[in-house]
């Protein structure tokens, strides 16, 4: 295995290979909410487009969250625990307009919703080593730990402190999450473990390259304007529950030959700028949206809006890079980069 540096003048391919290769650690920046009361499931199945009513307690899932007029508003992880809701954006998304989306869909008088609850806090770490940095933070084999399972757990130094064990995570790799009341302890505490396994503290691009390589490029481009079938989310949307929750009502079901997110391949150490178009043969059939952080020096990688039937892997196309040269492309399947995790099992 790769020697990983571990200062702080670590670069971003280091960052890369250190997720694909060993196990990454970033503390969460996004704002947490926490959502209490009898009435919170009822909350939930207002504002999400998936119900909240088979959803298992101890278990997290991957949800989507609408605008009024049907747009996308945020992709979110939803932690079910025993007496409480907690939700954690996975897509850009500022307190301030959590709070105002709340009060847009309107909170029933039994819920209580708490945007970044004072004192609580989140670390994840995740790559094909991640497993064996959690196993400190059970009491029992980390086997057990299932897929989008949660177990409490304990802090080093700190019993008394609240903190539970997620097993998810956003490259496709190893991933999991602490959420704590201590969280200042619990980063160090995962610092220690990641660096014991060879692993370092990791940075948001290298992060935003991994995670679009795995299929989740839109957690670093957002959502560019699009639609929730343009966007390729249809498959978080409940179609049976239309008229049921927020932003619901303006929804149209998938169809055949629609304009849609697609992922290509561009030569390594070019770069191209968001709204440029994307051509066959001179005739444009779509436009990039977006484009990773160079951390993989064998590509590039691009997410672009693409016409029926252009966003079929596999297909050469152009598009003019930011020195106005036409460089080609080629759509490709997503995961793009096959997983170590997918060889390395949890001993």
């Amino acid at each position: 295995m790769t020697t990983l540096t571990t200062t702080a003048a670590r670069t971003l391919t280091e960052d890369y290979a250190t997720l694909r290769t060993a196990v990454g650690a970033y503390r969460v920046q996004a704002p947490l909410v926490r959502l209490t009361g009898d009435e919170r499931l009822t909350l939930l199945d207002r504002l999400l487009a998936k119900s909240a009513d088979f959803v298992e307690p101890e278990t997290v899932r991957e949800v989507l969250a609408l605008n009024a007029d049907g747009s996308p508003f945020a992709l979110l992880l939803h932690f079910e625990l025993a007496d409480e809701s907690w939700l954690l954006p996975r897509t850009h998304v500022t307190a301030d307009a959590l709070r105002a989306h709340f009060e847009t869909v309107g909170v029933p008088a039994g819920a209580h919703v708490e945007v970044e609850p004072e004192g609580w806090g989140a670390s994840a770490f995740e790559g094909p080593t991640a497993w064996s940095a959690a196993t400190g933070f059970l009491d029992y084999d980390i086997s057990g730990l299932p897929l989008h399972g949660i177990a409490a757990s304990e802090l080093p130094g700190e019993p008394a402190a609240l903190a539970h064990l997620a097993r998810v995570g956003t490259t496709g790799e190893y991933g999991y999450l602490l959420l704590t009341n201590a969280p200042d302890t619990a980063h160090e505490a995962v610092l220690a473990a990641v660096a014991a396994q060879g692993g370092a503290p990791v940075g948001p691009e290298a992060l935003a390259r991994v995670q679009a390589e795995a299929g989740m490029g839109v957690f670093g481009s957002g959502f560019g304007g699009l639609t929730v079938n343009r966007a390729d989310l249809s498959w978080l949307v409940d179609w049976n529950r239309i008229g049921e929750f927020h932003g619901s009502d303006d929804l149209v079901a998938p169809g055949a030959g629609e304009t849609k997110l697609a992922a290509v391949a561009a030569p390594a150490g070019a770069g191209f700028t968001a709204g440029t178009p994307v051509t066959v043969a001179g005739r444009t059939v779509g436009t990039v949206l977006w484009q990773a952080p160079s951390a993989n020096p064998e590509e590039e990688l691009l997410l672009a809006v693409l016409d029926s039937p252009f966003g079929v892997p596999g297909l050469d196309l152009a598009v003019r890079d930011d020195q106005d040269a036409d460089r080609p492309v080629r759509t490709v399947t997503l995961p793009r980069v096959v997983a170590r995790s997918l060889t390395m099992k949890i001993a």
